[in-house]
C-alpha cells in the first residue's frame, strides 16, 4: 500500500511533496536500506534541483545501493560542476548504458575533449533509434561547430539535416569557424524564421519567450557582421540582446565581451559597465577557455586604457602565470611600460620572453624592432627582423630590411640581406617566379647605388633565364662596360638592330596626343592682311627697348659712389650707431594728471611779459577798488550731513583673482 501511495504521487509529479510526505518518511524510517525507496528519493531530490543532497544520500547508503545509481551520482556530480568527478563514476560504471553514454558525450564536451564527444554522439546515432534521435544530432552538430571555431578543423559533412533552427544555427557556427560569413549569416536567418515558426504553434508562448529564444541568433548575427566590419549595426544587435535580459550568463558575458571590443579606448564608462556582465557568477562553466581567456584579456586592456595601471599589470601578470607560453599578457604589460614611456624596460621584457619561449617568439620580435624603431635604433631593430627564422626570407621582410639599411646608408648589408635571400630561394624554389623577381631586385638595387661589378652575376643569371630580353641584356652590358670592355663589345652583337627596333609611329600623333610631355605649338594665325615675304627673306624680330634706370634725385655725375652701398647701414664700416639724444621727460610720475616739464611753462608769474596778477606794496594802483563789473569768484558751499561725496575716477589695479 505504501509504495501505492508513493506511485500516485509520483504520478502527479509532486516530488517535492513525495520527498517530504510522512508516508514516505515513515517507510524510510521503518526500512532504511531498502534500495528502491533509497532510489525514489534521490529521484525526487534531483528533480527539485537538490544535487547537491541527493549526492549525500548515495554517499551515505553507497554500500547499499552500490551501481544501482551510477548514473544519478555522474548527473549530480556534473551538475555541481564536477565534471572530472563525474567522468570518473561513468567510467568506473560496470554497464555502459545509453543515457550513461549520453551524459559521457556532455562530459566530456564540457572538458573539451571534442574528438572522443564526437565519437561518443555518432555511435549513439548510429545504434540507437528513440525519440531522443534529433537531441543527438543536435550535439553532434554542436561539437562539430565547436572543433570548427577553436581547433580550426575542416569542416565536415556528416549528413545532419538542417530541420530544426537548432541544426542550422550549429551549422552557421561551423561555416563562421571556416570564415564563410555570407553562408553564416543565411543560415542564421534560416535559423530564426524556423524558430519564430515552431515557437508560433505554440499559445504559451509570449512574443517576448520568442524573442528570448532569438537572442543567441541575434547576438551571433551581430558578430559577423562585426567581423564584416559593420559595426555600428553589430552594436545595435548586441545592445538589443543585452536589453532584453535573457537568463543565459554565458550569453550575456559574450555580448558584452564583444561591445568592449567594439568601443575600443572610446566609451568607456560603458564598457565599464559591461565588464560586470562579464564577472558574472557561472560563467565560468559555460564559455571554453578560449572565450574566458579572450574575456581575460580584454579585462586588462580596458583596464589600461583607463588609465588604471597597477590593475592592468595584476591582470597581465595573472593571465601571463595561467598561460606561461602565450605572448599576449606579456605583450599588454610591454603596452602599458610604453605609456608610461619605459621602452627600455619593455623591450628587456620582451627579450626575456622571447628567450624563455622561442617557438612563440615571431610576434614578439616584430614588437621589439618596433620599439627600437621608435627610439630610432635602426640597426638593432633590423637585426631582430634578421633573426625571425619564419619571417627571415619573406618577401615583405626583405623590402622592410632593404629599405631600413638604405635609411643607415648601410648598403653592405641591404647587398647581403638579398644575398642571403637569393640563395634560399635557389637551393628551395630555383627559377620561380619569387626567386627570379628577387635576383633582379638585387641587381636594380646594385646599379642604383653603382655596385655594377656586383651587379653582374644577377644580371647574367637573368639574361640565361630569358635571352630575349633586351632591358636585361643593356643592363648586362652598362656594368661590363667598367670591367671587361671586350666581354661588353662581345654580348653588344646580341642587341637587335635599328631596323628591327623601328615602329610604325606616327609622331606627329604621339606628340599632340592627351598626356604628351611636349606639345609642338602651332603656328599663330596673323589678323588682318599680311604681306608677302620674298623667299630666303629672314623675319626681323621686334628688339625691346630698355628702359633706363631711374638715378636718385641727389645724384652727382662728378662724385666717386660708395662702394659699400649695397650693404645694409649696419654692416657698412663707418656705422657708428645712433647717437644717443637727451633723455625724454618722464611722464606720468607724480599725482595724477600732473606734468614735470609743463608746470613751469604755464606758470604765468614766471614769464617776463605777463602782468603781475597781485599789486606790488607801495605802488598807486594797489589802494584802488576793484572794477564793479568784475563777478567775485564763487565759493563752494560746505556738503550737507546726508549727501554723498564722489572721488575723482582712478585707474583700477591689477588684482590676484578677478584681473582688471
Amino acid at each position: 500500500m505504501q509504495f501505492l501511495d508513493l506511485k500516485k504521487q509520483r504520478s502527479r509529479s509532486q516530488y517535492q511533496t513525495t520527498a517530504q510526505c510522512s508516508v514516505f518518511k515513515n517507510f524510510l524510517h521503518e526500512n532504511r536500506d531498502d534500495v528502491t525507496a533509497l532510489h525514489c528519493k534521490i529521484v525526487c531530490l534531483i528533480q527539485n534541483g537538490s544535487f547537491k543532497e541527493a549526492l549525500n544520500v548515495m554517499n551515505m547508503h553507497a554500500k547499499v545501493l552500490g551501481s544501482e545509481v551510477v548514473f544519478e551520482k555522474a548527473y549530480c556530480e556534473y551538475r555541481l560542476n564536477r565534471v572530472e568527478s563525474s567522468l570518473k563514476t561513468i567510467e568506473g560504471a560496470p554497464e555502459q548504458t545509453d543515457k550513461l553514454k549520453e551524459l559521457y558525450g556532455q562530459v566530456l564536451y564540457r572538458l573539451e575533449r571534442y574528438d572522443e564527444c564526437k565519437s561518443v554522439y555518432t555511435d549513439l546515432i548510429r545504434n540507437s533509434q528513440d525519440e531522443y534521435e534529433e537531441e543527438r544530432k543536435t550535439n553532434l552538430a554542436a561539437v562539430v561547430a565547436t572543433m570548427s571555431q577553436w581547433e580550426k578543423a575542416p569542416m565536415e559533412d556528416l549528413g545532419l539535416p538542417e530541420s530544426t533552427y537548432e541544426l542550422c544555427y550549429n551549422t552557421a557556427c561551423a561555416l563562421i569557424g571556416q570564415g564563410q560569413l555570407t553562408e553564416a549569416l543565411n543560415k542564421l536567418r534560416q535559423a530564426e524564421e524556423l524558430c519564430r515558426v515552431s515557437l508560433a504553434d505554440d499559445s504559451d508562448v509570449t512574443e517576448e519567450d520568442i524573442d528570448s529564444e532569438l537572442a543567441i541568433i541575434h547576438s551571433q548575427m551581430a558578430y559577423i557582421m562585426q567581423l564584416q566590419g559593420r559595426t555600428d549595426e553589430a552594436l545595435q544587435l548586441y545592445n538589443q540582446v543585452i536589453k532584453l535580459k535573457p537568463s543565459d550568463v554565458g550569453l550575456l558575458a559574450v555580448t558584452a565581451n564583444n561591445i568592449i571590443t567594439i568601443n575600443k579606448d572610446q566609451n568607456v564608462f560603458d564598457s565599464k559597465k559591461k565588464v560586470k556582465l562579464m564577472s558574472a557568477e557561472g560563467v565560468e562553466y559555460k564559455l571554453a577557455k578560449k572565450q574566458l581567456q579572450a574575456i581575460d584579456f580584454n579585462k586588462a586592456l580596458l583596464a589600461m586604457y583607463t588609465n588604471q595601471a597597477d590593475q592592468c599589470r595584476k591582470l597581465s601578470s595573472s593571465l601571463q602565470s595561467q598561460n606561461p607560453g602565450h605572448p599576449r599578457p606579456v605583450l599588454i604589460q610591454v603596452a602599458q611600460l610604453c605609456r608610461e614611456k619605459q621602452h627600455s624596460r619593455a623591450i628587456e621584457l620582451l627579450q626575456q620572453f622571447s628567450d624563455q619561449n622561442p617557438e612563440s617568439a615571431s610576434g614578439i620580435k616584430l614588437t621589439m624592432a618596433q620599439l627600437y624603431l621608435v627610439q630610432g635604433h635602426v640597426t638593432k631593430a633590423c637585426d631582430v627582423l634578421r633573426s625571425i627564422e619564419e619571417f627571415k626570407h619573406k618577401s615583405g621582410m626583405i623590402s622592410a630590411l632593404v629599405t631600413m639599411y638604405s635609411h643607415e646608408e648601410d648598403i653592405d648589408s641591404a647587398i647581403d640581406v638579398f644575398k642571403q635571400a637569393i640563395e634560399h630561394y635557389q637551393s628551395e624554389q630555383p627559377g620561380s617566379a619569387a626567386h627570379l623577381a628577387l635576383v633582379r631586385e638585387a641587381a636594380n638595387f646594385k646599379l642604383k647605388y653603382g655596385r655594377k661589378k656586383e651587379a653582374i652575376s644577377d644580371l647574367e643569371q637573368l639574361w640565361k633565364q630569358n635571352t630575349n630580353d633586351v632591358h636585361t641584356l643593356a643592363q648586362l652590358i652598362s656594368a661590363y662596360s667598367l670591367v671587361d670592355t671586350d666581354k661588353a663589345k662581345s654580348l653588344s652583337k646580341h642587341l637587335p638592330s635599328a631596323d628591327t627596333m623601328s615602329f610604325n609611329v606616327d609622331v606627329d600623333e604621339l606628340e599632340n596626343s592627351h598626356g604628351a610631355t611636349y606639345v609642338r605649338k602651332k603656328a599663330a594665325k596673323v589678323v588682318g592682311e599680311s604681306l608677302p615675304k620674298e623667299q630666303g627673306q629672314d623675319e626681323i624680330k621686334k628688339k625691346k627697348k630698355k628702359k633706363k634706370g631711374k638715378l636718385p634725385k641727389n645724384y652727382d655725375p662728378k662724385a666717386t659712389p660708395d662702394p659699400e652701398r649695397w650693404l645694409p647701414m649696419r654692416e657698412r664700416s663707418y656705422y657708428r650707431g645712433k647717437k644717443k639724444g637727451k633723455k625724454k621727460e618722464q611722464i606720468g610720475k607724480g599725482t595724477q594728471g600732473a606734468t614735470a616739464g609743463a608746470s613751469a611753462e604755464l606758470d604765468a608769474s614766471k614769464t617776463a611779459s605777463s602782468p603781475p596778477t597781485s599789486p606790488r606794496p607801495g605802488s598807486a594802483s594797489g589802494s584802488s577798488a576793484a572794477p564793479a563789473s568784475v563777478v567775485p569768484p564763487r565759493q563752494q558751499k560746505p556738503a550737507a550731513s546726508g549727501a554723498t561725496r564722489k572721488k575723482a575716477p582712478q585707474k583700477k589695479k591689477k588684482g590676484g583673482k578677478g584681473g582688471w
